[in-house]
């Protein structure tokens, strides 16, 4: 038997991953993404066309992978995102926080937390105690651990896809992977 490609996904999707698409999809796209990536934020329609393009043979997850180094407001963006996915509203604050990546301070974040009606007290606090902060860092190590250096990093069904010359990879490799 032959050992796994150091580049398999290391983190296997749990029912605790934010996913969108039919359990039973045979194919899973995973992302490792940032919210000020610009690159990131590129892709984000892409997939969307993806989930389209093969409704219901396809399941996505979206991971963190914020580069603090390179985008000071990633980190709290994600942690103001799984606040969201704590009163069941991820994927609308996804969608908020790509759509406004230049304004990731913390005011918008509140704001878009004001704007997807979340019990503020409850995000607020969330904040504040850095709540979620521990699943982000799960993340980035199940980034780290699959041989991530930056984002988004893609992954159909386990194997990692380089998206570097273009989305188009992406579609290939979804397509092919349904064959």
């Amino acid at each position: 038997m032959q050992s796994p490609s150091p580049i398999d996904l290391a983190a296997p999707v749990t029912t605790i991953d934010h996913i969108v698409g039919p359990d039973h999809a045979r194919v899973t796209v995973v992302e490792y993404g940032d919210f000020e990536c610009p690159n990131c934020k590129q892709a984000a329609p892409a997939v969307k066309l993806l989930l389209e393009r093969f409704a219901e043979r396809v399941r996505f997850v979206y991971r963190h992978f914020p580069q603090e180094t390179l985008h000071p407001h990633a980190l709290r963006a994600a942690e103001a995102a799984e606040c969201a996915a704590g009163q069941g509203r991820f994927w609308p604050m996804h969608d908020l926080l790509f759509a406004n990546q230049d304004h990731l301070q913390a005011k918008h974040l509140r704001r878009y937390a004001e704007q997807l009606d979340l019990d503020m007290a409850r995000y607020d606090a969330e904040m504040d105690d850095e709540v979620y902060l521990q699943r982000i860092r799960e993340h980035i190590d199940g980034g780290y651990s699959s041989h991530l250096k930056s984002t988004p990093g893609f992954f159909v069904n386990g194997l990692i896809v380089d998206v570097s010359f273009g989305l188009r990879a992406l579609f290939d490799a979804t397509a092919a992977a349904l064959r």
